[in-house]
């Protein structure tokens, strides 16, 4: 079963963050970046793959809110079925988060470049 228009409203949903663009990604469907890190990507309107830290991604799926990559299910990647309405809600969120990752990723290397120089690990973190 698919959601008809899921991959519209998820398209419209990510458009109103800013800095992400869409594209075509290579296995089919459109893919979604912040610059040049994936935020994830919608195989039509029955199929989303989102990509997570290891310990995000474990939690996701610990709390039934995904299930792990349906091809690498080893990775920190998981997967989620369009088969209802609220699904397409549920990867908007998953979506959103795996974007605010990647923001306070950039963050905190825009940060790190702007701090002066120090031999590795011996700054805190």
């Amino acid at each position: 079963m698919v959601v008809p228009g899921a991959a519209a409203l998820i398209s419209q949903a990510l458009a109103a963050w800013k800095g992400v663009e869409a594209q075509p990604h290579r296995f089919g469907g459109v893919e979604y970046r912040l610059g040049q890190r994936e935020i994830g990507h919608v195989h039509g309107n029955h199929l989303v793959d989102i990509p997570f830290p290891r310990r995000v991604r474990d939690e996701v799926v610990a709390a039934g809110l995904a299930r792990p990559h349906h091809i690498l299910p080893d990775s920190g990647w998981v997967s989620l079925y369009l088969q209802q309405p609220a699904d397409v809600q549920q990867a908007i969120t998953l979506l959103r988060r795996s974007y605010d990752l990647a923001v306070e990723q950039r963050r905190k290397r825009g940060a790190a470049s702007s701090e002066p120089d120090e031999a590795p690990g011996t700054g805190e973190g």
